[in-house]
């Protein structure tokens, strides 16, 4: 297959068995648009929740690996960058699918155009209760305490701590919640880059700032529902935002 030196760029799918419309439109992806690009890269919270690499053993989820593995068998290179829901991918999980993990963040040249790629948790720093549950959440101490559990307590424990994240969303405001302006411009000034593509947020669109005199823009990825899902084209002509259908 001739492949188009283009990318493709998806997050915030959220995949889970309780929800096969999205999974299934993600896989008719795999199987056609993204078998004929040079790069696909899913950017954090591919699925719903990740308790381990010990989740490949569930049927739902050696599925979805199984489907990324063949586009990297196929010739297209697959990255992924764990989101806050999925960080605990590991070395497993990159075997499974043929992926590549990326750190959060890292700049990559997507067809002559330095790119910041990033999950986008980190530039919400105006909602400190997350940041602060992050920190803790990603010490490693932390991380090795709870997969020496057993699965089912993993995710129970995994569970309620989305229950008590859903109560607490509805106490906060949606400016606290989304990114922050003086992380954005701190992450354009630290990588030195004038294009930043994340997710997280749920908010898609495109952002136009001045960064010391430079315009910058900030692409937002599409979280996916039954009802809609997007992803991102990015060429040497710049950026497209493709909208996935049911029969895409």
């Amino acid at each position: 297959m001739t492949r188009a030196p283009a990318s493709l760029l998806v997050s915030d799918l959220h995949l889970d068995a309780s929800r096969p419309q999205v999974a299934a439109r993600f896989e008719r992806l795999l199987a056609t648009q993204a078998r004929g690009v040079e790069h696909l890269f899913v950017l954090g919270d591919l699925f719903e929740f990740w308790i381990g690499d010990d989740a490949l053993d569930d049927a739902f989820t050696a599925r979805i690996a199984g489907a990324l593995h063949a586009v990297a068998d196929a010739g297209t290179r697959v990255s992924f960058m764990a989101g806050n829901r999925d960080f605990l991918t590991s070395r497993r999980f990159a075997e499974a699918t043929g992926a590549v993990l990326l750190e959060d963040p890292t700049v990559v040249d997507l067809h002559g155009t330095p790119t910041l790629l990033m999950h986008g948790d980190t530039l919400c720093t105006d909602d400190h209760a997350y940041q602060a549950f992050r920190a803790q959440v990603r010490h490693p101490a932390v991380q090795a305490q709870f997969l020496a559990l057993p699965a089912e307590a993993r995710r129970a424990q995994v569970g309620q701590a989305r229950a008590a994240s859903e109560r607490e969303k509805q106490m906060k405001s949606a400016e606290i919640m989304d990114v922050a302006s003086a992380a954005v411009e701190a992450a354009f000034r630290t990588h030195g880059v004038a294009r930043l593509i994340h997710g997280h947020t749920h908010r898609p669109g495109v952002h136009r700032i001045t960064v010391d005199g430079r315009t910058c823009e900030r692409w937002v990825l599409s979280d996916w529902r039954d009802d809609h899902a997007d992803a991102l084209r990015v060429d040497a002509t710049g950026i497209t935002r493709l909208r996935l259908t049911d029969g895409a």
